[in-house]
């Protein structure tokens, strides 16, 4: 088995590039973890304060779930994956049922920044952008999937997405075995890392 950490910031293409591993590798042989479904619920904290919760914080993360699920799958165990909503910032009652494959990856802003996490990761990877492409993105993105008006996401961004990304997924950087700059447009980076999937799975 292979594991994948790909960080990045948000609206940097991390996205594209796992779609790009997906569709390079015969199908089933890939696991996503989402690092989003592993939000930790929210559904006791009353909807007007949830608004304030900052997700883009290490600490919004159930990294123990997190950590405890790759393990079971690097021991042939399956899981159950919890689901989130980015509408109401809560936990799903529904779960997505998993089981091992070859490649396993495990894709998020902060994919990086979790110690325990980061030692099961056999590549860790960076997906750079810049910083006014990433706000285009996120402004789209939120726009249109996820019900916020472009002052909201502006505000947001200001408030919370920058200062983050600078705290900690910036930083999270160092610890990359390979830095992606321009996300998915960067094909000669995306050949080298499903290049390096191919020979560490014989495929």
């Amino acid at each position: 088995m292979l594991i994948i950490g790909i960080a990045g910031g948000t609206g940097s293409g991390k996205t594209t590039v796992v779609r790009k591993i997906i569709e390079s590798l015969p199908m089933g042989e890939v696991v996503l973890l989402p690092q989003d479904s592993y939000y930790k619920d929210s559904s006791h904290i009353p909807v007007e304060e949830r608004q304030n919760i900052n997700f883009d914080h290490p600490d919004a993360f159930d990294w123990c779930l997190l950590s405890k699920h790759l393990r079971m799958l690097k021991d042939g165990k399956s899981i159950e994956q919890p689901t989130y909503s980015y509408l109401t910032c809560t936990r799903g009652p529904e779960t997505i049922h998993i089981e091992p494959r070859d490649v396993v990856i495990v894709e998020g802003i902060l994919a990086l920044c979790d110690k325990d996490l980061r030692s099961q990761m056999d590549l860790k990877v960076f997906v750079d952008a810049d910083s006014d492409e990433r706000l285009i993105r996120v402004i789209s993105r939120d726009i249109q999937e996820r019900g916020r008006t472009a002052s909201q996401v502006m505000d947001r961004y200001c408030k919370v997405l920058k200062p983050m990304h600078l705290q900690f997924i910036e930083p999270s950087k160092r610890y990359a075995d390979l830095i992606i700059p321009e996300g998915g447009r960067n094909k000669v980076a995306i050949h080298i890392l499903t290049m390096f999937v191919k020979n560490n799975l014989k495929l």
